[in-house]
């Protein structure tokens, strides 16, 4: 309970303007499924570290992992 207020918080002071609602979406697809969050963390680092900038890495790991994503959210 308490893990879960600190993320909301640290994902409100990142992404000023989202909703309550969609922080608390997001927070439950993670638990779903911590490991492909991970994955697509180190993925997205990885591209960042060779030079892609951080909104393109974070859009093509996205997309490559878009099935698994669709899956986890219906």
């Amino acid at each position: 309970m308490i893990k879960e207020f600190l993320i909301k918080k640290m994902i409100k002071s990142k992404m000023p303007g989202v909703s309550d609602e969609q922080i608390d979406q997001v927070i439950n697809l993670v638990q779903k499924n911590p490991a492909l969050f991970q994955k697509i963390a180190e993925e997205a680092q990885a591209k960042i570290k060779a030079g892609m900038g951080q909104e393109q890495a974070m859009m093509a790991v996205m997309q490559a992992h878009a099935a698994e994503l669709k899956a986890l959210n219906g």
